[in-house]
């Protein structure tokens, strides 16, 4: 299983909610001047200064070194038995300025689609060990770079290994999403840049890095983000695609992503976190579970170095989640949690969509529709959805069904004929 759960609780853990200390949240509709909030203009000139206190803070300044991307098309062949397509792009992302002059890296995008007339809604989302294993489809290509440990004897650590292909389609359920008229969008993570503390010597960061800028010291969460942005500029010029309606999501580090996604780019319809806990939907002031000291010591390459003077000092940091999540208003967004991911904190995830609700009634949206945390399997579909999974850190069928209802209630795709 991938996610913050890699390694075992710290003795200091929270693991209790009669251990969860006093705090005090920033509040929402309150401005830098302190003054009160209470109209959406007002709200936008804030929204302003939250993203870059959320820049400065936690996830660094992205650098403006000039790049294009080239893009390679390839049809693959179409699932016999559904006509669902497969279409493989490869996105070459250059630079003239880097270190060393010209250079340049290579991405690759899988689309899975329906078979349809018309442009599709898209769910866009980083995958955490290459595109083949999102479905068995033998010309989807394997990774060539970095790639996480997997468990198969004789295989060489950290590359791809083809006995990967079609093992995590239980993430990526690409049959019953199609079904319902909706596309997938993935791309390996680690293309992007690789998932380990290399002090930014590769990937997009080696290849955009201006030693002229010391400001841009964006981490790898960021660039994550960064690279769902240049996906979906592909996906505006895929005339099978309906770039008006592509959802971001992401599940565990690729949650806190997502939600860092949404907020820097207004062009994502629609946002889905799930289980992202610490740096993600969960709120550092309850110090439940995952920490801002713990997460910062064992990934210490996700946030930028200004994150980590917070370390055991949550009260001082200037935001926190709840503020992250009301950034992406007046958007449709969903918060996935589950009941036995208590490393992630499943009420604390809930409680940051509970207090972002009040932004979301300044734009005459509904806001949230729970007051109290919902037992298990009873989601929650306003503006503001969420729901808590029975089960383990992981991303199922289930919350699955709930994204793509979730998505249709609030404009994306068609209605169902049973709706």
């Amino acid at each position: 299983m991938l996610g913050e759960q890699d390694g075992v609780w710290g003795q200091e853990a929270i693991r209790d909610e009669a251990q969860v200390p006093a705090y005090k949240l920033p509040a929402v509709l309150v401005d830098a001047a302190g003054q009160p909030i209470t109209d959406a203009a007002a709200w936008e000139r804030q929204r302003g200064v939250l993203l870059e206190q959320f820049t400065t803070e936690m996830f660094g300044r992205r650098p403006s070194t000039p790049y294009e991307v080239g893009y390679e098309t390839e049809e693959l062949t179409a699932d016999a038995a559904s006509g669902v397509r497969f279409k493989q792009v490869t996105m070459t992302v250059s630079t003239e300025h880097g270190p060393t002059g010209r250079q340049s890296q290579r991405w690759r995008l899988l689309l899975i689609l329906p078979p349809s007339d018309q442009p599709v809604p898209v769910f866009l989302g980083l995958n955490f060990q290459g595109n083949h294993t999102v479905c068995e489809h033998p010309g989807v290509a394997l990774p060539e770079g970095w790639v996480r440990r997997h468990e198969f004897p004789g295989g060489q650590e950290h590359r791809a290994a083809e006995e990967m292909r079609g093992t995590a389609q239980h993430r990526w359920p690409w049959r019953m999403i199609t079904e319902q008229g909706f596309g997938v969008a993935t791309m390996y993570y680690g293309d992007i840049d690789a998932d380990e503390d290399d002090q930014f010597a590769g990937g997009v960061h080696q290849l955009l890095r201006d030693p002229a800028d010391p400001s841009a010291d964006w981490a790898s969460i960021s660039a994550w983000a960064w690279g769902l942005s240049r996906a979906l500029d592909y996906l505006e010029t895929d005339s099978a695609v309906n770039a008006k309606q592509v959802a971001v999501l992401g599940h565990s580090r690729l949650g806190k992503t997502a939600l860092w996604a949404g907020a820097t780019d207004p062009r994502f319809a629609a946002i889905i976190s799930n289980n992202s806990g610490c740096g993600g939907a969960a709120l550092h002031r309850r110090r439940f579970g995952e920490t801002v000291a713990r997460i910062n010591q064992v990934f210490p390459h996700w946030f930028n170095a200004r994150f980590k003077t917070y370390n055991d000092r949550e009260d001082q940091i200037p935001f926190d989640q709840h503020q992250l999540i009301a950034c992406l208003s007046p958007r449709p967004v969903y918060v996935a949690s589950a009941s036995e991911d208590l490393w992630a904190d499943p009420r604390g995830e809930f409680l940051s969509v509970l207090h972002a609700a009040p932004v979301y009634q300044l734009y005459g949206e509904e806001g949230f529709g729970l007051t109290e945390f919902p037992p298990v399997n009873s989601p929650c579909f306003t503006r503001l959805g969420y729901h808590l999974r029975s089960g383990p850190h992981e991303i199922l069928e289930y919350d699955w069904q709930q994204f793509l209802s979730h998505a249709r209630q609030h404009g994306l795709g068609q209605p169902l004929t049973n709706e």
